[in-house]
């Protein structure tokens, strides 16, 4: 677990680098992202209600495919 979490450390300090090197800051790159994904989540959420779909008893499969429609929504 210490070996993975070291390489995901790595992974995470890469991109912050990455981000800096496009010109961005990492707090409001990663601040866009969180709102992004809370933003998507909700409609996920009220999509699965009004289809009638539990999201707990919902598969991987089904949660995915409603992610990746929304994903395609402008």
């Amino acid at each position: 677990q210490s070996a993975v979490e070291e390489e995901l450390g790595d992974l995470l300090f890469a991109a912050v680098n990455l981000t800096r090197l496009a010109g961005a800051h990492p707090d409001t790159v990663l601040d866009r992202a969180n709102r992004k994904f809370q933003a998507r989540f909700e409609a996920l959420e009220d999509l699965a209600t009004e289809r009638g779909i539990s999201l707990p008893d919902s598969s991987l499969d089904v949660l995915d495919g409603l992610w990746e429609e929304l994903k395609r929504r402008p």
